[in-house]
């Protein structure tokens, strides 16, 4: 552009630094601004220039800098607006800074801006992973009082912290104010309900509501039928769940999610056993199955049988994690002899090759 005397503007810097956050370069979009913005004083920065400054600074886990950077341009007297704001409280909501967020959120309610909605979203789930849900909910009735509308994806999220915290009440009438006001429930509200009946052990509830879905025209995916596998499992029907399990593979459904979710569940709940007759029942069964298979047998020190389902891994054709090698081996080396580790590699080497031979 220089070179055939076309004079850049702010919006050319502007697109140049973003570019350069996108590619993770935050070094060179902020020399970009002190070079070509501030130092030559001949372009003026504009609010799009400061908020792709500091989203940049933030997307690329600056957030320290971002912070300083704001300060510093309030401290020089420009005049920053309500999405500036926005951008540093969901990053610092993001990356779990509650003190910092709290601080800043202050700041802007002596501001001469307003908060929004976007504003409002960003605190509130802030409030809730940290399990301060009276305060959550404080924040999204003083929304609701001020006329902000909330999309579907905000309405779930009030519903799963009310649930959390146990007041079901609440729920109901949260949902029947949802249902008022035109939304309809979409499989993830059913999702979260239902859940939280299998986690109250109402299994039967449970899946009174799935089936209510279902009539409404909503199609069941992988976490409906994860949370009511889950929810059999956890009330000790195994049968049941299995059964649940069997039926899937008889339909179009694609069931291998749902079961990968099943089998690691009952790993970290320490049904080992039950988790491996599940592994060994299914006919289809991916690099997933497998890993998590592995990980979970050598959690439980049982590094034997993760070696052989990681040898019949590569010969069923799929690639094995590096992580999964290294903790067989460690495995085998703490609790065997260096003839075991030796017999496991050559076993691993000779399933790769005679897999590549047969391609």
């Amino acid at each position: 552009m220089l070179q055939i005397g076309i004079t850049p503007d702010i919006w050319t810097y502007n697109t140049l630094m973003h570019s350069y956050f996108k590619s993770g370069n935050p070094g060179e979009a902020y020399k970009i601004f002190q070079d070509e913005i501030i130092l030559k004083k001949n372009i003026s920065p504009c609010h799009a220039t400061f908020n792709i400054m500091i989203n940049g600074l933030c997307k690329n886990g600056c957030i320290g800098n971002a912070l300083m950077f704001f300060r510093d341009l309030k401290q020089q007297g420009y005049d920053l607006d309500i999405v500036t704001y926005n951008i540093l409280i969901s990053s610092l909501c993001k990356a779990r800074m509650w003190k910092s967020m709290m601080s800043l959120l202050e700041e802007l309610s002596v501001s001469d801006h307003e908060p929004n909605a976007i504003t409002y979203t960003a605190v509130m789930k802030a409030c809730f992973r940290r399990k301060h849900f009276r305060e959550g909910l404080e924040i999204f009735l003083e929304m609701k009082s001020k006329g902000y509308a909330y999309d579907l994806f905000s309405y779930c999220t009030v519903v799963g912290a009310l649930l959390k915290s146990g007041r079901s009440q609440d729920t109901y009438s949260l949902i029947a104010h949802m249902i008022k006001i035109g939304y309809e429930l979409d499989i993830v509200s059913y999702n979260t309900l239902i859940n939280w009946h299998c986690k109250e052990r109402k299994i039967e509830n449970a899946y009174n509501l799935s089936i209510v879905a279902k009539e409404r025209g909503l199609k069941w995916d992988a976490y409906t039928h994860t949370i009511l596998i889950n929810g059999l499992y956890k009330s000790g029907d195994f049968d049941g769940a299995q059964r649940h399990i069997d039926h899937l593979e008889t339909t179009t459904f694609d069931s291998l999610v749902t079961t990968n979710c099943l089998i690691d569940s009952l790993c970290k709940f320490g049904h080992l056993e039950y988790a491996l007759h599940v592994f060994r029942s299914m006919v289809v069964k991916d690099s997933f199955t497998y890993s998590s298979m592995v990980h979970n047998l050598c959690r439980a020190r049982k590094y034997r049988l993760a070696s052989q389902i990681l040898l019949s891994c590569i010969k069923a054709g799929f690639k094995t994690l590096k992580s999964d090698r290294r903790a067989v081996v460690k495995g085998l080396s703490l609790t065997g002899s260096k003839k075991d580790v030796m017999r496991h590699k050559l076993r691993i080497q000779t399933a790769k090759l005679l897999f590549l031979r047969n391609k």
